[in-house]
Order: C-alpha cells, then structure tokens, then sequence
C-alpha cells in the first residue's frame, strides 16, 4: 500500500474492523453533543446544516489519535456521530409549532420522545429498501456524502489532494465566520431590490455555491427554470396581467411545488420501488438487503462440486426461512409503530395507518432530494402527509403535529442515511455497518434531541418559540401557519400530477417541484453554482488541449485530466458546514 493509498477494508460485507467499540463510542459522544447543538440551531437560526463532513473530521482524528485506523471505521464512526442531527431537525422543524399556535405547552415529554423514536425506526426500515435502487442502480450524486468522503480521502493521504481539500475548506470557514459570528458579511446580497412576493437576493453560501457545482448543470437548471415558471410567471405575470393578486399567487405557488414533490414521490414507488417490491421483500435480511456475505463465494474447485451444490441448497433453505423471519420481524415493527402512533399518541387507527405509508413515500421523495441536490426538505414532507390526514380525518391540532413531526424526523434521517451509504459507496465500506451505526446514533439522537427541546421550553416557555420569540422555529412556524389547510388544493392536485407524470418520462421533477416551492434566493445561488461549473469546465478543457500538445511530463498532464474540481467544491461545502456546527455549539454553550 503507497502513502497515499486510503486505507480501506477489503471485504465491503464484513463489519469487522469498521463497526468498534471504540467508534461506538467516539461516535457515541460525538452524537449528542452534534444533535443538541443541531437542536438549537434549528430553533434560533431556522436552519441546520448538514453536519456529515464535521463528524467524518472529528472522526478521522480521534480514530487515528487512538491507533491505527481504516477510513471504513471512521466512515461508520462519522455515521454513528452525525445520526442524530437530523432527528433533532426533524423534530424542531415540526413539534414547536403547536406552542406557537396555541400558546401553551400543552406536549408531554414522553409524547415527543414518541415521535422522534417512531420517526426513526420507520426511517430506518425504508432506507434499509430504498439503499440499492437511489445509491447502485439510479446513482445519484449525494453532493453532501460525495463531500464527506473526499474529506476523509484527503484527511488519509494528505498531499496535494489534502492541501486542495483542507485550504478551500479553510478559506470558506473563514468566510462563514465572517458572515455569521462576527457579522462582517451580509447573508444575503441584491436583497434590496424589491420584487413584489419574491425573496429576490444571491443567498452569501458558498454552500449552496458548491451544491449547484457538484449536482450539476442540466439538473441545478431544471431546478432553476421551476423557480423561475413559479416567482416571475405565477407570482409577478400572473399578477400584473390581474389573474390574482400577489398574496394568492404565493399561496397557488406553494401548493403547487408541494404537489409536485409529492407526485414526483408517488412516481418513485410505483414506477421504482413497487416492480422491485417482491425481491426487496424477499431479500429483507441485512446480508441480502446490504450485500452478500464474505461466506457466499462461488466454489470454482472440481472436487468441492459436490459440497458446493449441497450447501448451495442447504443455503437456499436457510435463506428463505430468514427471509421469512426477517420480514415478520418487520411487519412487527411497522404493526408496533403504528399502534403506538394510534393508542400512545392518540392518532386513531386510520391516521396511524396513513402515516406508516406515507412514510414510505415520503422518505423516497427525501433521498431523491438529498441525492440531487443536497437539500432534505423533511418539514414539507412532514406538512404534506399532516394535510392529508387532516382532510380525512378529524384529528385534533396537536396530534397533527405529532404526524408532521414522525414523518419529518422518519425523512430527516433518510437524507442523512442515505448521505452516508454515499460515502460508504466510495470507500468501500459495508452497508450493514452503516446501518447499523445509524440506528444506535438515531436511537440515541432521539433521546437527546427530545431532552434538549424540553429543557429550552421549560426554561424560556413557550412564547419563545415563532417569529417574536427568542427562537424563531421559522419551519415550525410554517407548519403552524398551513395547519388549517392547502392554501390552493386545485393547485396541489395539478401539481400532483405533473410531478407523476414528469418524473414517469424522466424529466426531472423533484428539483423542478424544489424550484417552485424554496425561496427564489437558494435557487439562483445554486444555479450560478452550476454557472461556475461551467466556466471551470471550459478553461480546463482549455489547459488539456493546450498540455496536450505540449511537451509537459505525464504526471502534469494526468493531473489536469482528472481535474474536475470536485475536491474543491467538497471543501467549500465542508468548511460552512463545519462552522455551523462550530456556531452551533457556542451558542448552546452560551445559551444554555
């Protein structure tokens, strides 16, 4: 093995030597600390960034600073320690809009650990299905998971790749500090033209820079081109011609990018999930559902034919009574969650049942979001399902908050889980470790993120929750907000099946629905993102014909070949994300 040459395991089945104690338990300390510090920060900053690539460098370090160390271990390691964030974000973009509606605090602490722990264990079960179909076989890119691999390659091998990695991830830390601790930087620029309903302006990321870089140009302008149709087309000429005034346009706008997603999820299923269902179903075990086991190898030697054929057949038998173990354990699990979800939380049978389909498509929409752009939209898919159980049924307004809040944590931690299979893809780590390590950080995460939300409500009470409070909770407030209904259903039922249909003649969907429903802001920056990319295309396409005929040593010319900027994108990413997490932690430390 070369300096260079990342240290991964070689038998990507196995769990050994990837799945430790001592990453349980670096991954472990690590876990709680990111997810109350994610708590807060979903709380007072209205946002939560994705904290994989601080966790892959916390990792990284604590696992090399003990001994030797293999990138697959710290690939699980990082799993385990990044798990509960996005449980919490689940969580605090849901629960804290009952108090902002009511005034009162009037959830239980049991009740929210009901729904962070329900919202885990269904968003557990369907990763473990819809891994193979968005990670092997669509090959999504997961910009945040490509970057949290990178980070630990670079971390591994150090040299140029490292100085690529760790220089432009400085350089953005640097920046972020700026603009968010010392507030030198403004968040936003252009935001002082006035465009009559839209949130005109170039969000100051580099984050959301590097996500238009790394997912694509055709993709970010399908993106791009759904805000357009819906900010200057819906909003502003729908309104200037008089078809509607502005506030109206707003609401036909977000009602019909929910519908897109939604029907763009719908489509996943039934054209994507649904035709593969019955060898998903049959092979539900770890082993088969993550790949073969290291023992499952062809026997090649003439003399073993006999023993190999046997066993084969001794194999078949015992992989089908596994499989039918397997899959009553898991249609336990799903009769349990649901029958919490109906007697615990209140919800009734057929509310309970809705919420454990729905999150089946909901958690699909969220891996496709996550894998093509980056963004995990979990209080929309929480708000769309809470709206369907509204119109046919007649649960109370607290319990709605509980659907919103399962659902939301359940999609939460399928981006973040899906983000790791990702990385794990690149390394060659074992899927089964991944999974888990996610769970015990997930369990873990539920527990801490529900102990920290009680303790802020407890101490600020809940009129510090909403846009006045001392913790805006803007999703929370959203949710809140469209409690009583679908501002426009003819909307939502067009969009629902514009998003099924493009996505069945493979257009894009999912990003055009993201387009039409997110802040115009995010989705220019994006777009000059993959604007970038452009540029950075061309001038390196510019240096290769140039070296090309040149009579520079190969090493250079093999160097500018495999320049695509990858690496530097992936550190712009990671240096935001790391002093959000670093933000994230003072604030809790000097909040708390």
């Amino acid at each position: 093995m070369t300096p260079n040459e990342p240290t991964t395991s070689p038998n990507r089945s196995s769990i050994k030597g990837q799945l430790t104690a001592r990453g349980l338990l670096i991954g472990g300390i690590g876990c709680v600390i990111l997810t109350a510090a994610s708590v807060y920060t979903a709380l007072k900053m209205g946002a939560l960034p994705w904290p994989i690539v601080f966790a892959a460098i916390i990792s990284l370090f604590f696992l090399k600073a003990l001994g030797h160390t293999t990138l697959n271990e710290a690939n699980v390691t990082h799993t385990i320690m990044s798990a509960g964030s996005m449980v919490a974000g689940g969580l605090a973009f849901t629960i804290p809009g009952v108090w902002i509606l009511t005034g009162e605090n009037n959830v239980a602490w049991w009740q929210m650990l009901i729904v962070a722990l329900a919202g885990t264990v269904l968003g557990l079960i369907c990763t473990a299905f819809i891994r193979r179909q968005f990670i092997e076989e669509d090959k999504l890119e997961f910009p945040i998971g490509e970057a949290a691999a990178q980070t630990l390659i670079a971390g591994d091998s150090g040299g140029k790749t490292g100085a690529k990695l760790f220089g432009s991830m400085g350089l953005a830390g640097i920046y972020c500090a700026l603009r968010d601790w010392l507030g030198a930087l403004p968040a936003m620029f252009l935001s002082g033209v006035n465009v009559p309903g839209v949130s005109f302006g170039i969000y100051n990321s580099p984050m959301m820079l590097a996500v238009g870089f790394l997912v694509g140009t055709g993709a970010v302008v399908a993106w791009f081109l759904g805000a357009v149709f819906a900010n200057f087309g819906l909003i502003i000429g729908a309104s200037s011609v008089g078809l509607w005034d502005v506030a109206t346009g707003q609401g036909i706008v977000s009602s019909l990018g929910m519908g897109v997603m939604m029907g763009c999820g719908f489509g996943v299923i039934v054209k994507n999930i649904l035709p593969k269902f019955p060898s998903l179903f049959k092979g539900i075990t770890l082993s088969s559902t993550f790949g073969s086991s290291a023992g499952e190898q062809e026997v090649s030697s003439e003399a073993s034919m006999y023993r190999c054929s046997t066993s084969k057949i001794t194999s078949s038998a015992t992989k089908r009574r596994s499989g039918k173990l397997s899959a009553g354990i898991l249609a336990g699990l799903l009769a349990a969650v649901a029958l919490v979800l109906c007697f615990a939380l209140s919800l009734g049978p057929l509310p309970s049942i809705i919420v454990v389909l729905m999150v089946w498509v909901t958690t699909a929409m969220s891996a496709q979001s996550v894998g093509q752009t980056g963004i995990d939209p979990m209080e929309i898919f929480g708000l769309i399902v809470l709206l369907l159980v509204a119109a046919v049924s007649n649960v109370p307004e607290v319990q709605l908050f509980f659907v919103a809040g399962v659902v939301a944590v359940a999609c939460g931690l399928a981006g973040d889980v899906m983000n790791d299979f990702k990385a794990g893809q690149v390394l060659g780590t074992s899927p089964k470790a991944q999974w888990l390590g996610q769970a015990f950080g997930g369990i873990l995460g539920a527990f801490v993120a529900t102990a920290v939300v009680v303790i802020l409500v407890t101490a600020y009470g809940p009129a510090a929750f909403g846009p006045e409070g001392s913790f805006i909770a803007a999703q929370a407030s959203v949710v809140a907000t469209m409690i009583s209904g679908i501002p426009c259903v003819e909307a939502f039922v067009v969009g629902l099946i514009a998003g099924f249909v493009l996505h069945w003649v493979k257009l894009p969907s999912m990003l055009i629905g993201l387009g039409i429903y997110l802040p115009f802001y995010m989705s220019f920056t994006a777009f000059l993102g993959a604007m970038a990319k452009l540029v950075y295309d061309a001038i390196c396409k510019a240096r290769r014909k140039k070296l090309a005929l040149s009579d520079s040593d190969n090493a250079q010319k093999e160097q500018v070949q495999n320049e695509t900027g990858l690496v530097v994108a992936s550190g712009l990413l990671g240096g935001e994300s790391i002093v959000g997490v670093i933000v994230a932690l003072a604030s809790v430390a000097a909040g708390l």
